[in-house]
């Protein structure tokens, strides 16, 4: 198991501590070790320097996963500048809105999506290169494999993460916190130097870049997708001997409905979860599959980076739990008067320590809202990242999600979390994906509606008549959904979760 030293480094040295070692980066044109990866990463740090950018400039990538970006991260750092990774699903408003508030002074993407980017979408200051032409010229360049002597302090990277409101706003993360982050899920990953991690989630997701950094940090290999159907995640885990696979639950709702080869099986140790609870119908189902494979579910908020993890051995037992704080954070649940909640009282969770990023990218306003000082009973002190969340921890310290304190629906007087209802409904096997949500009512106040994606069932046509027995069994007549609606999709955000906030939106223009 990797060890824990608190000491950050820059961030550019995770790769030093897999050299001398095999495989590091698993390209679908070549393998690269990591005495390669290394002297890649000094090219491109080497070019980049070659444009007079000032330390702390910011550089975008908006690319699917090749070289460049999973390089990237690494390079910026060693060449002192900020990293602005954008996902590449995103359409050219989007990365407009990015590239203008980051203050980019330089973007690298390729040629398609180069060209539906309209004049004024791009700062005026702000260099576009083309990949291919920009990656031969970098590879050409002068060697430069030397580590950096960067400040662990210093910003390292902007990841840009939509909230519920507003456009999408820039978290802004140093060497110091993705260092840390890297070495905390390494060790409690158990991640060591023969892992094998299938990167599916994009880079520019938080949960996404870790898997590169932490499977560096633990001396693996990483092996970037990008797939079109999940059958394609299936068929790579096959071929490359897959340990480690992380995903999110939509994700999971698509695998777990394919059969899966010994081969895609017997090789993996670890399936990692986060952006969304596992319900206890989908931990199952996974068990059904991998009967072997240890099953991390974990909570995360990008301003945090991560914060909670739950040990795979308790899984089957407490399949609805987020777990305990994982390495280098402190995890507080305060109750309504500011207070350490009791156990099974309902409270905010608070996140505090090391991990804690620095706000978000020039707006005060909204930093001064998330990021507040720790409460006094905190060991770590200072900033704390006030996540909004509400959760509740039982005797054992095992924590458990209750919802999101602007998304709690509330019906004749009772607050009601909406994951409540969607675990309920997932866990009844009629449906694979639920959405809960309140609209107005005039004698509840608010009434349930439950948005509902069908599973493969025997009486499609009776579906929402078997669903409503099914959870007047299992909730309380408050939490009832009053219309059941049949969807045969739900809308993803960049991250592949369900875009809760497009959902929302569209029910408050249809119930006003």
């Amino acid at each position: 198991m990797i060890s824990l030293d608190p000491t950050p480094q820059p961030l550019d040295h995770l790769v030093l501590r897999g050299v001398g070692r095999a495989d590091a980066l698993v390209l679908r044109e070549e393998t690269l070790s990591y005495d390669i990866l290394n002297l890649r990463i000094g090219l491109l740090a080497h070019w980049l320097t070659a444009f007079r950018l000032a330390h702390g400039d910011r550089i975008a990538t908006w690319l699917p996963k090749n070289e460049t970006t999973c390089l990237m991260p690494l390079a910026a750092a060693r060449a002192g500048v900020v990293h602005v990774p954008i996902n590449p699903v995103l359409k050219r408003a989007q990365v407009a809105h990015i590239l203008g508030d980051s203050g980019a002074r330089m973007l690298i993407t390729n040629r398609t999506r180069m060209n539906s980017l309209l004049p004024g979408d791009v700062p005026e200051d702000c260099l576009v290169m083309e990949d291919e032409e920009a990656m031969e010229k970098w590879k050409e360049g002068e060697m430069s494999a030397h580590p950096s002597h960067r400040d662990p302090s210093d910003l390292a990277a902007i990841l840009y993460t939509s909230g519920s409101t507003g456009k999408p706003k820039g978290v802004m993360l140093t060497h110091a916190n993705m260092w840390l982050g890297a070495l905390s899920v390494a060790h409690y990953l158990k991640l060591k130097f023969s892992d094998r991690t299938l990167c599916v989630l994009p880079l520019s997701f938080d949960y996404g870049q870790n898997q590169l950094l932490s499977t560096w940090a633990a001396g693996g290999a990483a092996v970037p997708l990008d797939y079109l159907m999940a059958r394609d995640v299936i068929k790579s885990c096959a071929r490359h001997a897959i340990t480690t696979l992380a995903a999110v639950p939509p994700l999971w709702t698509q695998l777990i409905d394919y059969t899966w080869p010994e081969e895609a099986v017997a090789s993996m140790r670890r399936l990692t979860n986060s952006g969304g609870a596992l319900s206890p119908a989908l931990v199952k189902r996974l068990r059904g599959i991998f009967p072997s494979t240890d099953i991390y579910a974990m909570y995360g908020l990008t301003e945090a980076f991560r914060s909670t993890y739950l040990d795979p051995d308790l899984i089957d037992d407490n399949p609805t739990s987020i777990g305990k704080a994982i390495p280098f954070a402190e995890i507080l649940v305060v109750n309504d008067a500011g207070q350490d909640a009791a156990d099974g009282e309902e409270g905010e969770l608070v996140h505090a320590g090391p991990l804690v990023a620095q706000g978000y990218w020039q707006d005060e306003t909204r930093t001064r809202e998330r990021f507040k000082r720790a409460p006094a009973f905190s060991h770590y002190g200072g900033m704390a990242v006030w996540s909004g969340d509400r959760v509740r921890h039982d005797a054992e310290g095992l924590m458990y999600f209750v919802g999101r304190r602007d998304a709690m629906i509330k019906s004749s007087g009772n607050r009601i979390s909406p994951a409540e209802i969607e675990d309920a409904a997932t866990s009844t096997g009629l449906v694979a994906e639920a959405v809960a949500l309140g609209i107005p009512d005039p004698q509840l106040g608010q009434a349930i509606l439950l948005l509902a994606r069908p599973a493969l069932v025997p009486r499609p046509e009776a579906l929402v008549d078997d669903l409503l027995i099914a959870l007047k069994k299992e909730l309380p007549a408050f939490m009832l959904p009053k219309i059941v609606e049949l969807r045969e999709t739900f809308p993803k955000n960049p991250n592949g979760k369900i875009d809760r906030a497009l959902l929302v939106a569209e029910i408050e223009e249809r119930f006003s």
